[in-house]
């Protein structure tokens, strides 16, 4: 009925020491957007956090999910804020209040938890919402049961997910903010031995070096930006810096994808590139001449995770699935 993108100055959030010190201002703007809604809602749906591990689905919102969203159970996000926000807006109009797919949804084979260590262990976290809405689009467009599909899917965003998605579910992913290629505002995974030196050497404290990998990497890092546009526009220009950092992030999404394809031992039905950055005819370039070699490539431009949200809402609404409880 009504679709608006609420931009939130940068100015402004810096003023407030965390994201929880954030969530008044924040929900206020939309609690007066809601006033434009004329029709009382069904339900109210958020997007899922750095929850608990969690089966894929639709689930009410518990005192317990709000608990470990505000403790940051498996670290700090906006998204965190989604499950809360989804909340209070829920005992204003008296419907229910649900998330879907939050990051923390766990598929993981036993094989994909090791890390090399037994004191780290590699955890699920991931676009999950938005990995599995494509999955399903996907399989459609195959003309397969998602239950009988295999894909390859690569959410690119500020973060980038890359999973294999055997049979509906996430076998395998990189962990955004720690590993995988580098995005327009991350460094994804960084040699290790280089890495400890700079956390050993006294030059940064521990929000700094978690800041450095997690919002001050990536392009922002190599060029100043994290905006793909300014990027392009500064290649288009001429700026052969610029060419070559976005050439070497499409170079890192190639090789994930070509990872995660072998979890799949070779047998994907698609590669499925999504997510804001897919929207770009020379990033979707870029890798599409470094994968295509191993099955067809489809692209779903975009973050399509609202209407995943309302989907996961309304298969519980029309009783075509029960919303689990976390």
């Amino acid at each position: 009925m009504l679709k608006e993108t609420l931009v939130h100055d940068s100015a402004v959030l810096s003023r407030y020491k965390d994201i929880w010190e954030q969530y008044d201002f924040r929900f206020q703007i939309v609690r007066s957007w809601m006033q434009k809604i004329t029709a009382k809602p069904s339900a109210i749906v958020g997007i899922g956090g750095l929850l608990k591990p969690v089966k894929k689905g639709t689930f009410r919102v518990t005192k317990s999910m709000l608990d470990d969203a505000r403790s940051n159970v498996q670290g700090a996000h906006p998204s965190n804020l989604g499950c809360v926000m989804a909340h209070d807006l829920a005992q204003e109009y008296q419907c229910p209040a649900f998330t879907v797919d939050p990051v923390s949804v766990d598929e993981f084979s036993s094989l994909a938890r090791y890390s090399g260590h037994p004191l780290i262990e590699r955890k699920s976290l991931s676009h999950a919402l938005n990995i599995h809405a494509m999955a399903r689009r996907a399989a459609k467009e195959v003309g397969k049961n998602l239950d009988d599909s295999s894909f390859v899917v690569a959410h690119l965003g500020g973060g980038i997910s890359v999973a294999p998605v055997y049979r509906g579910r996430i076998v395998d992913a990189n962990d955004a903010s720690s590993d995988g290629p580098f995005s327009p505002e991350r460094t994804g995974g960084l040699p290790l031995q280089q890495f400890i030196g700079l956390c050993c050497s006294g030059r940064f404290r521990e929000q700094e070096l978690r800041n450095l990998v997690m919002g001050n990497g990536g392009l922002r890092a190599y060029l100043g930006t994290n905006s793909l546009k300014d990027v392009e526009d500064k290649i288009d220009r001429g700026d052969k810096n610029a060419a070559e950092v976005f050439e070497a992030m499409g170079y890192q999404i190639s090789k994930e994808i070509g990872a995660m394809a072998t979890v799949l031992e070779g047998m994907v039905d698609a590669i499925v590139l999504t997510g804001g950055m897919a929207t770009s005819i020379r990033l979707v370039s870029s890798v599409r001449k470094r994968v295509a070699h191993i099955c067809r490539i489809l692209v779903y431009p975009g973050e399509d995770e609202m209407l995943a949200l309302a989907q996961g809402a309304l298969r519980v609404l029309r009783n075509e699935e029960v919303a689990m409880t976390y």
